[in-house]
């Protein structure tokens, strides 16, 4: 009997307990981990001595440094997403469009105090409420009610 074919994290030595079962964004980070952590062993292209750019390089002699981790994970948590909320959206003919003007009204797909999407990267991982903020009754923020299960 033949053993069962290692997943390319599995391969790239993560432990499940990186990754959540279906969860894309961890299972990215897991991936980026491993690259990294295979990258930061072999050290800078000059030191390994490779003529051939496709020549495979030698194994590493030595482990990452211990607070390599924390490193990785620091620099994974300081990465910048886009975070939208989104409070309608609206369908129309290019006729109606084109006949925009400046004090044009576009009726949305919601009602106020409707639940808004929140976004990340485009995909929807939230629903939140518009509110005012406290500290300054001039801003909106949004409240999150309900995560999106993944």
């Amino acid at each position: 009997m033949s053993e069962p074919e290692l997943s390319p994290l599995e391969e790239l030595g993560l432990t499940d307990d990186l990754t959540a079962e279906g969860d894309p964004l961890n299972e990215a980070i897991a991936e980026l981990q491993g690259v990294m952590d295979k990258d930061h062993a072999l050290g800078p292209l000059e030191d390994i001595g490779l003529d051939d750019p496709f020549e495979t390089p030698p194994a590493p002699a030595e482990e990452p440094p211990a607070n390599h981790d924390s490193n990785l994970q620091k620099l994974v948590m300081s990465i910048p997403v886009q975070l939208d909320v989104v409070i309608g959206s609206a369908e129309m003919p290019v006729s109606d469009l084109i006949g925009m003007e400046a004090g044009s009204v576009v009726m949305l797909n919601r009602k106020i105090g409707e639940a808004v999407d929140i976004c990340v990267n485009g995909t929807k991982v939230a629903t939140g409420e518009i509110q005012s903020m406290e500290d300054d009754p001039s801003r909106l923020g949004v409240r999150i009610v309900a995560l999106e299960k993944s």
